[in-house]
């Protein structure tokens, strides 16, 4: 650190702009040249209230580098945090915004369904958006630590700012020799500021307050003038709990997964990890991760291994 400034390599993965509107952008991540994606392609959904960098920390460590080098065309949803009131914020996420979005990468994935991939509050979104508009091309949905107010008061910047002081002294002293814990560290303290900074870091609460109160049954929960519950998701989902989550804890996830009776699947799992941690700590790699890929594999067996850019194929 002392020769080069930090340890962990924090460039982002490589992408490309679908197009902006209303300040929201659709990136579509570049993938190595000899590798031509196949499949339903992979829409990872923002939490309101969060950086979408949660996705991409840090080589080595990122979702979104590990949903690439599979193989997996993939898209991210970058934007407004969205209206201060949750109840006008959920509405327009799941019946404006990501309904536009899902249309729009279906439409650069040559028409095939989208599997949704969303983590804390963007895990609650992309189920209430599959359950508002069952005419949506979405494939599927992968809900990672969706957020609903269950757990214990917080926010993510509290949680992640829990790790320093004296003890997180010790814990860099105790494993100094160890490269890739340290570079971990370093990406989440990158995080963490951009958290501290981010315009719209005081809704996480709010909005999984009101959603998980909506959910319960205890506020109505209107998108499109149409009342919406999980009991209409038609599609098949992925849950994960993290065994150390306090925003989303796994008994919170699970009753979620209860109420979609409508899904022809589902399926509940526990991993390592808090709320951050299940997404992308280090042991994410062996536990959400692998049942992502297994997740997202299933959707290919179930939507079929079609190229996305015919030249390219062609030239393979």
């Amino acid at each position: 650190m002392l020769l080069n400034g930090q340890l962990a390599d924090l460039s982002p993965m490589p992408a490309d702009r679908l197009g902006e509107g209303s300040g929201r952008a659709v990136l579509r991540y570049r993938f190595p040249e000899w590798l031509v994606p196949a499949g339903p392609p992979v829409l990872l959904v923002p939490s309101p209230g969060v950086p979408a960098r949660c996705y991409d920390l840090r080589r080595g460590g990122s979702l979104v580098e590990h949903v690439v080098d599979a193989g997996r065309l993939t898209y991210l949803l970058e934007g407004p945090a969205g209206p201060a009131d949750p109840r006008a914020g959920a509405a327009q996420w799941a019946g404006e915004i990501l309904p536009s979005v899902i249309r729009r990468v279906s439409s650069d994935a040559g028409g095939q369904p989208v599997q949704l991939v969303g983590w804390s509050l963007g895990g609650t979104l992309a189920l209430l958006t599959a359950a508002a508009d069952p005419s949506l091309p979405i494939a599927s949905v992968a809900a990672i630590a969706p957020a609903t107010g269950a757990g214990l008061p917080g926010t993510v910047d509290q949680i992640i700012a829990a790790g320093h002081g004296l003890l997180r002294a010790y814990h860099v002293l105790a494993r100094i020799d160890d490269r890739d814990h340290l570079a971990q560290r370093e990406a989440l303290d990158r995080f963490a500021a951009a958290l501290r900074a981010h315009p719209g870091r005081g809704l996480t609460e709010s909005y999984a307050a009101y959603l998980g109160a909506a959910l319960a049954g205890e506020e109505e929960l209107s998108i499109g003038g149409r009342e919406v519950s999980l009991a209409r998701i038609g599609v098949p989902v992925l849950a994960i709990a993290g065994d150390g989550d306090r925003i989303a804890p796994p008994r919170a996830v699970r009753d979620l997964t209860l109420s979609m009776v409508s899904s022809p699947r589902v399926r509940f799992e526990i991993a390592s990890g808090d709320h951050l941690g299940v997404l992308t700590g280090g042991q994410a790699r062996t536990t959400t991760w692998t049942y992502l890929d297994r997740w997202l594999d299933e959707g290919i067996l179930r939507h079929g291994l079609r190229p996305h850019h015919q030249e390219e194929a062609a030239a393979m």
